[in-house]
């Protein structure tokens, strides 16, 4: 965030100060409550600590949104699904219905089959009626199947009107979780934006300095434990993915967003795994339950690496000991160290794809490592 922005945002945060005695709003249901900004930690670790603490939590509550999305989107496919096939068993039903009216008429009219029969047995030629039993059993069979075929039919009109009726409700409650999360991510980035907002430049400057720090001591103690000692080519799949993701650097972080003009963390790393051919889950929580894991001395180019202990960061890695990540709000999408968040641990979306023979990291661009790992930059000079 450059100096500018920040004098910008504390213009809102004395806004903020001045109606803070009034009661602030609920946090939603089952919401973490969003610590008050308050007077600001002395020292640059502190505030370092501080400001990674409420970028960790909005983007927490970022990918809870993002799941919420993913099933209501299931949710609403199976809804119109069911739309359809409510509308063909009503169709079904009502020609079900129609059949069996016409037999009811035929029956009081005492033209039914039953008639018919008794009418062949007081033929003067029963070797006639005899011959012709055939014709009403299978007329008596026939009835029998339009009687089974409308049962039938308002049974599973009826089972999928329920399942209908279910699926609609399952869509509201998660139309509302989906307000209250999206709710409880902007009132965290509100968090951060007030955070920003009470720094100075000097302040700003000395938080790159030593997030930069951090990161490159975490990078060199990885490295030193032999987990980037080995070189491993990526499948062809892990090379596409590489490549796509390669191409959206510079591109904006936004919560929620899939591409291809902006992502968050595990839109960026879902998509490219698409534009590879394989789609993987959306959300990072879910990638790292359900992709198989992988040790971290294992790594190859394609391969996604999660951070926190709650699963919720993911980067892709493309060798070297580098991942391409969209790191936060306020960031970009951007080549970082492989360290550059506290890891968690990594998967592998195609284990079961051969490596290639040989591999070259992609060309990156000039300023594919520019800004902070964090979301935030040095002011401008």
């Amino acid at each position: 965030m450059s100096g500018r922005l920040a004098r910008t945002l504390c213009t809102a945060a004395l806004a903020a100060a001045l109606v803070a005695a009034s009661p602030a709003p609920a946090e939603p249901a089952g919401a973490d409550p969003v610590p008050a900004p308050g007077p600001a930690p002395q020292g640059v670790a502190g505030l370092l600590k501080q400001l990674q603490t409420l970028y960790q939590q909005a983007e927490e509550a970022g990918e809870l949104y993002n799941g919420t999305e993913e099933e209501l989107k299931k949710r609403t496919a199976e809804a119109r699904r069911l739309s359809t096939e409510v509308a063909r068993a009503r169709t079904a039903l009502e020609s079900g219905r129609r059949e069996a009216g016409r037999l009811a008429r035929d029956q009081y009219q005492g033209s039914n089959d039953f008639s018919a029969y008794l009418r062949l047995l007081l033929a003067d030629d029963p070797s006639r009626a005899l011959e012709q039993s055939h014709v009403i059993e299978r007329a008596q069979a026939g009835r029998a199947a339009v009687i089974e075929r409308l049962t039938g039919a308002e049974k599973h009109a009826e089972t999928l009107a329920a399942r209908s009726r279910a699926v609609r409700e399952r869509q509201r409650v998660l139309t509302e979780r989906r307000k209250e999360q999206r709710d409880a991510v902007r009132s965290r980035l509100k968090g951060i934006e007030a955070m920003l907002a009470s720094l100075s430049d000097e302040q700003l400057a000395a938080l790159s300095a030593l997030e930069r720090k951090n990161v490159g001591e975490a990078q060199d103690a990885l490295a030193a434990s032999g987990a980037l000692s080995s070189a491993r080519a990526p499948s062809e799949e892990g090379e596409e993915a590489v490549a796509y993701a390669v191409e959206q650097i510079g591109k904006p972080y936004v919560w929620g967003a899939e591409g291809p003009e902006s992502y968050d963390c595990s839109g960026l790393t879902s998509q490219a795994w698409s534009a590879a051919g394989r789609d993987i889950p959306r959300t990072s929580q879910e990638q790292w339950r359900r992709l198989p894991r992988v040790p971290m001395d294992s790594l190859r180019p394609g391969d996604l690496v999660v951070y926190f202990p709650k699963a919720t960061h993911v980067a892709l890695y493309i060798g070297d000991g580098l991942v391409v990540q969209a790191p936060r709000p306020g960031a970009t999408v951007k080549v970082s160290p492989l360290a550059s968040n506290p890891l968690l641990g990594a998967v592998r979306p195609d284990p079961e794809s051969e490596p290639l023979s040989t591999y070259t990291l992609p060309d990156l661009p000039e300023d594919a490592v520019s800004g902070a790992d964090d979301g935030y930059d040095a002011p401008e000079v």
